[in-house]
């Protein structure tokens, strides 16, 4: 497909997306990360914070809106835009007995507007059980959600912490997590599924090198031996693929003080 001739005229939208597992455990290294990178929209994972609590002030006095889907402890997600965002809703659709709080989207009004889709996916473990069961029906629901954003036609991405090791170039000792729900061949086929539909997979559209993750245990030296995955992503739909210019894991920052475990993932959009 021929990229849009007025692409280099559109203002660039940088996008990233970060679990940062837990607002309050991140309070400084978080907004140090948003002074140096300059996301104009940050999607984040693993708030960990009911609604109320989480501290948005920090972030609104950097010229960002605040949206947050919490949760006591667990779970929770939230976007950071210095963009009027619009239309935000919470939640995946298709279980409305689900009160884990995993989801969030919102357009951003930029030059182009763009449907961002922050997600937190479930981790699954121990596979097989009950918490696998679950991370394979939220998978579907993600699928009819994929279906439905690919349907309007319209510049849309899916990014956050998907718990999946697409393939074995994503992790240092593939062996290693064979059994593991995040890299079991039911969670790869689903993950490969939504990408089929019709997604591209912003990281490996920019960047095969092996070596590339964006999660490292806290254990036993894990990011200094570089003993990491990658399971941070960001899905895009065709007319969003059109946009992008670059892709890239700041892996720097797992080097700071107190940091998460898992490091910001961006994209660079001509939007």
């Amino acid at each position: 497909m021929p990229r849009r001739p007025a692409r280099a005229t559109l203002t660039p939208m940088k996008i990233a997306t970060f679990n940062i597992n837990g607002i309050k455990a991140r309070i400084n290294a978080l907004p140090d990360w948003l002074d140096e990178a300059q996301p104009d929209v940050a999607l984040l994972q693993e708030i960990k914070s009911v609604d109320e609590a989480f501290p948005r002030e920090i972030f609104e006095d950097r010229g960002y809106q605040v949206e947050t889907h919490g949760q006591k402890g667990f779970n929770g997600v939230a976007i950071l835009s210095k963009l009027p965002l619009e239309d935000v809703t919470r939640g995946l659709p298709g279980d409305d007995t689900d009160e884990q709080a995993r989801w969030i989207e919102a357009t951003v009004m930029g030059e182009v507007p763009v449907r961002v889709c922050g997600l937190y996916l479930p981790n699954g473990n121990p596979a097989p059980g009950p918490k696998y069961d679950y991370k394979l029906s939220w998978m579907k629901r993600l699928e009819t959600r994929a279906n439905q954003l690919l349907s309007l036609e319209e510049p849309a991405l899916m990014a956050g912490d998907y718990n999946v090791i697409p393939s074995a170039i994503d992790a240092a000792r593939p062996d290693a997590w064979r059994d593991d729900a995040l890299f079991r061949p039911e969670t790869r086929e689903a993950f490969r599924r939504i990408v089929n539909l019709g997604f591209t997979e912003a990281f490996r559209a920019c960047n095969q090198l092996p070596e590339q993750y964006s999660f490292w245990d806290y254990q036993a030296g894990a990011f200094q031996r570089n003993d990491g995955i990658r399971i941070d992503h960001f899905l895009l739909t065709p007319q969003c693929a059109d946009l992008l210019t670059d892709c890239q894991i700041d892996a720097f920052a797992r080097a700071r003080e107190k940091p998460s475990d898992h490091v910001p993932v961006w994209v660079d959009l001509a939007a």
